[in-house]
């Protein structure tokens, strides 16, 4: 009998579809080796003379790298249903290490800050797991409810309250920039998830003067602002950072000054390799290698969202959804890191992605690189998959709505095979798409 079943057309053509193998988005790849090629090069030059080991920050970020590429791997080799059954586990695990901070002999603090774990070979910036582990579980949450945020005030406010608990623990550490991140993550991904937009507006008008004042309560806050809108009035006290900074990016003019020929990262500019890295670029780089990093995370940014459109219009809600929030998460943090370096933002602790050294943000961001990989991974092999079951002869990308059609699990009949023409109707039993294009943005009314 089960001999019959396996010589039957309508199983071999299921065999079929299953042995068909995806690809992972080459833009991608590209763009991914690029920042974390660059950002070799440039921790090695800017961190020379951090330490009296020429080479400790350089190999440092080396090792950490390679960890991070093999999370990646497993990322890319893991199927996202398996990522997405964790999801409460890893909401979970957010509470648990922002807690663990607080822990006697595990938690460090550095400056009366509590933002470390204590791993023995190395510290662990927990927020960074956070980051990742919570877009996983928002994706989740989306496609769960993704009918009733748009509907109810309760499945909107949900996410709100969680991504508020987080809140309050990273603001017991204290860290404020990643707060605001976390909060920004989680608005864009409502809006992208269809979330009624007129709702939205009184969790903003509450949340926006609660940041306001968390902001303007700490005296240190305070002085950032001031120095942000007048570094020179202190050049050597709040606006030190800032000031050396700005005259980095000066001296590089359009194609900086050569590899390695910075002077302010000789002791004057702090955090050189970390937070402030994209100084020593404009310095050795100029103008030019500014426009470049910058053309390197629009590229990032958009692939991935141009990557998570794709999935939500073929009915891959969960990989659409874990591509946006990587996506905001990376443009967000970005853009902060180079307005801070530019003097466009008031001055705060968030690194540039896949170029700054710091082991926490590297082993996470490749973690993030991976998923948003095999997002584009799964997304092709469904593409493939639709395709030979409608019997085209090349695989093409598949965007449009009446791709959306579910696969049928056996081999295709002559009805559920071919795609529904203007005016046709279908027959009864077999599915019709939904009336609306997925990501909604949010509806008026």
């Amino acid at each position: 009998m089960s001999d019959y079943a396996a010589t039957r057309p309508g199983s071999r053509q299921a065999t079929r579809i299953d042995e068909i193998s995806g690809r992972f988005d080459p833009w991608l790849v590209g763009v991914v080796l690029a920042l974390v090629s660059l950002g070799v090069v440039m921790v090695g030059s800017s961190s020379l003379y951090q330490d009296s080991n020429p080479y400790h920050y350089f190999s440092r970020h080396l090792m950490f790298l390679a960890g991070g590429a093999a999370l990646m791997v497993v990322a890319m080799r893991t199927e996202l249903k398996t990522v997405e059954r964790y999801n409460h586990l890893l909401l979970l695990g957010c509470f648990v290490m922002l807690l663990l901070v607080f822990v006697p002999g595990l938690g460090v603090s550095v400056k009366g800050a509590h933002r470390w774990i204590n791993l023995g070979v190395s510290n662990f910036q927990v927020v960074e797991t956070v980051k990742v582990f919570f877009i996983i579980w928002l994706a989740s949450y989306l496609v769960r409810f993704r009918d009733e945020v748009n509907a109810t005030w309760m499945a909107m406010l949900k996410p709100i309250g969680v991504v508020a608990v987080l809140v309050v623990l990273l603001l017991l550490q204290p860290d404020f920039g990643s707060s605001s991140l976390l909060l920004a993550i989680t608005a864009g991904m409502l809006v992208l998830g269809g979330v009624n937009m007129p709702r939205m507006f009184g969790p903003v008008l509450v949340g926006l003067p609660l940041l306001a004042i968390v902001a303007i309560a700490e005296p240190y806050r305070m002085r950032r602002l001031t120095s942000f809108m007048d570094p020179w009035a202190d050049p050597f006290g709040s606006g030190y950072q800032l000031t050396n900074a700005l005259m980095a990016a000066g001296r590089g003019e359009w194609f900086g000054v050569g590899l390695g020929g910075s002077i302010q990262k000789l002791y004057y500019l702090p955090e050189a390799h970390t937070d402030f890295i994209l100084a020593v670029i404009a310095e050795e780089l100029g103008f030019v290698g500014v426009c470049a990093v910058i053309a390197l995370y629009a590229l990032l940014v958009g692939r991935a969202l141009w990557i998570g459109l794709q999935c939500v219009e073929m009915r891959r809600h969960f990989a659409g959804y874990l591509a946006f929030g990587v996506a905001l998460w990376i443009g967000l943090q970005s853009f902060v890191s180079i307005g801070v370096n530019l003097g466009l933002l008031p001055t705060k602790g968030l690194t540039l992605p896949l170029i700054s050294s710091g082991g926490s943000s590297v082993l996470m961001t490749c973690l993030a690189m991976g998923l948003l990989l095999r997002v584009s991974y799964e997304l092709e092999r469904a593409q493939r998959q639709v395709a030979r079951l409608r019997g085209e002869d090349a695989v093409a990308p598949v965007i449009s709505a009446t791709a959306s059609a579910p696969v049928p699990a056996a081999g295709p009949s002559p009805v559920a095979a071919a795609p529904l023409r203007t005016g046709d109707k279908p027959s009864r039993g077999t599915s019709r798409l939904r009336p609306r294009v997925e990501p909604t943005l949010g509806r008026i009314g």
